[in-house]
């Protein structure tokens, strides 16, 4: 009798809770052709993401951004597209996402701007960030004031509180996570940040699991999408294969 009314528990309960727990970060640039400026695995062609964003609708990923953070528990397949910089380009991805929307998928994305770049002529401007987040589609978060490398330097309220409040000036929504640029961080620079953020996104390339361990919010990894990415290969770093 145990063991039945065990198999019926193990019934009832939706099947993503018993899988591994790994929720993928992803991290984009350029949503462009490329055009020989930059290095090129930084951009993927607006064709390509949306081949990409089809194979999440079509195999039931739930996009989410980091005000939903308490959802990866809760939602099938959960996965967060991220994109750093906040390139003009990332227009691209917004009109794809547009397009994509429907009842049952619901597309979000998280751009990580430069505060101090905002307007600049390859840039987000202040108007493009608004219609992004009045869309509910967009999240804007930060990316830092100047870009600099947070472990080589010793003022941060500037890079991170002053970004942080001009932001949300623009977007009227509360910036909560921060994208350490070039993926670098040390101890100096977790304690900084857990003073203004939520979160703190590495380039540590895996999956998001808990693993219990100290800060481990301000220590998200995320995986890069680039040029070259086919997709065989982005089936295979969503499904973690």
């Amino acid at each position: 009798m145990k063991k039945f009314l065990l198999c019926l528990l193990l019934l009832m309960v939706p099947s993503h809770v018993f899988a591994q727990g790994k929720v993928p970060i992803l991290v984009y640039h350029s949503i462009d052709e490329y055009k020989g400026l930059g290095s090129k695995e930084l951009y993927v062609t607006p064709e390509n993401f949306e081949k990409q964003m089809m194979y999440l609708r079509d195999h039931g990923f739930t996009l989410l951004t980091f005000e939903r953070w308490q959802d990866i528990d809760k939602v099938n397949k959960p996965i967060f597209i991220t994109f750093d910089d906040g390139y003009k380009n990332n227009l691209r991805a917004f009109a794809i996402f547009q397009k994509l929307k429907t009842e049952r998928f619901q597309p979000t994305g998280t751009i990580f701007v430069i505060s101090d770049f905002i307007g600049q002529s390859i840039r987000l401007s202040e108007s493009d960030i608004k219609k992004m987040v009045d869309s509910g589609i967009i999240s804007i978060q930060s990316h830092t004031a100047t870009h600099p490398d947070l472990t080589k330097i010793k003022d941060y309220t500037y890079e991170l509180k002053e970004s942080k409040n001009k932001i949300q000036k623009i977007t009227g929504k509360p910036v909560i996570a921060l994208s350490y640029p070039y993926g670098t961080w040390n101890n100096k620079v977790v304690e900084e940040t857990k003073k203004h953020y939520r979160f703190g996104l590495t380039t540590t390339p895996e999956a998001f699991s808990k693993k219990g361990i100290k800060d481990e919010l301000y220590l998200l990894p995320r995986i890069y999408v680039k040029y070259s990415t086919t997709l065989d290969d982005f089936a295979k770093i969503v499904e973690g294969k």
